[in-house]
This record gives C-alpha cells, sequence and structure tokens, in this order.
C-alpha cells in the first residue's frame, strides 16, 4: 500500500539501511532517498524512478524487481547506498556541504565493501561529492576509496533528459564486471 501524506511527512530526516554484501560487483548509489524510499524503507520506491526497470532491461537482472526486492540486489553481485542518508521531498534540498559529507562517508564505505566498481546515478551530485566540476556520464579518471567509478543518468522521473531505454544503455555497460553465473542464478 501507498504511503499517506503522513506517512511521508513523518519520512523526512528518516534514512534506510544499505543494501550490501560481501563481493559486490557493482555497488549503485543514489544521491539520497526520497520520502516514498524513507516511508517505505526500499531504494529507488517512488513511483515513476525509472532505477528498477532500467536496472532489469540492462540485463543486470533476469527479471524486473520491485523495490520490496531490494534484498535480493547482493545475490546477483549488486548492492545499493547513497551520498547522502537524510531523507528529502527533492535532492536539491540538500546543502552542498552535507553533499561533500556524503561524498567521504561513501569513500569510507567503498574502501570496507570493495565493490568492483561503484556507480553513481546522479552527475550533479557526484561533481559537488567529490570536486568534480567537470564529471560527466560514463566512466571517471578518478576513484573513490580505490574502487572505478561510472556515473550514471538520475533515474529519477524528474530527470526528463534521459529516456528509460537510455539509462538502462548506461547501466548494460557495468555488465562486463558482472559475474554470468550470477546473472543466470541470482546466487553467489
Amino acid at each position: 500500500m501507498a504511503p499517506t501524506k503522513a506517512d511521508l511527512e513523518a519520512a523526512r530526516n528518516a534514512t534506510i539501511d544499505d543494501v550490501l554484501g560481501p563481493g559486490l560487483d557493482v555497488l549503485f548509489c543514489g544521491i539520497n532517498p526520497s520520502l516514498y524510499s524513507a516511508a517505505t524503507g526500499h531504494h529507488f520506491a517512488r513511483p515513476g524512478n525509472r532505477f528498477w526497470p532500467a536496472l532489469h532491461l540492462s540485463g543486470l537482472v533476469p527479471r524486473r524487481l520491485a523495490p520490496a526486492e531490494q534484498h535480493l540486489l547482493p545475490s546477483y553481485g549488486l548492492g545499493i547506498t547513497n551520498i547522502v542518508a537524510r531523507a528529502t521531498a527533492r535532492a536539491d534540498e540538500l546543502t552542498p556541504e552535507e553533499i561533500r559529507e556524503g561524498g567521504a562517508r561513501l569513500a569510507r564505505l567503498v574502501r570496507e565493501v570493495r565493490p568492483g566498481t561503484l556507480a553513481v546515478a546522479g552527475v550533479s551530485a557526484y561533481r559537488v561529492a567529490f570536486g568534480r566540476p567537470g564529471a560527466r556520464i560514463g566512466p571517471q579518471e578518478e576513484t573513490v576509496g580505490g574502487v572505478a567509478v561510472r556515473v550514471l543518468p538520475n533515474p529519477s522521473g524528474l530527470n526528463a533528459h534521459w529516456t528509460l531505454e537510455a539509462i538502462a544503455a548506461e547501466m548494460a555497460r557495468l555488465r562486463p564486471r558482472t559475474s554470468p553465473d550470477r546473472l543466470r542464478t541470482g546466487s553467489g
């Protein structure tokens, strides 16, 4: 059942647990949770967010997963975190300082988890978090926490510049690092 307006307001500044596991091939990183995501406890949960459909279209998972199935991601070698942990109605409610602090926290997490690739969904937040004003969608020259980085388009429905198919095509570029066995079986 969808969260009520009261549920959404109560979710302001709440956090969601990261989805992590051993031996991750890709750690996806959003900007921060929406109120809808915080109210449900699931990443990229807001209707209209294209993360889950794009993930399936990219070939990284064998079927379209619902946000409530995020716990299955580690069995495919995938995880999710955010640059900033606190939920807001819109990412533009975050301060640049908060985003930079989130980047430092993300670097520490990546050093600990050691995924094959860090995939940051949102070029504007990536630029602020890591002081890379010229960053573009795609692979980055710099690493974060010693790990290769690919910047993806933000899958939010508010990002009208990118179609679902184009977002999925960018995600598909992560596939060479993903084990074919995990893709077929979902087992680690």
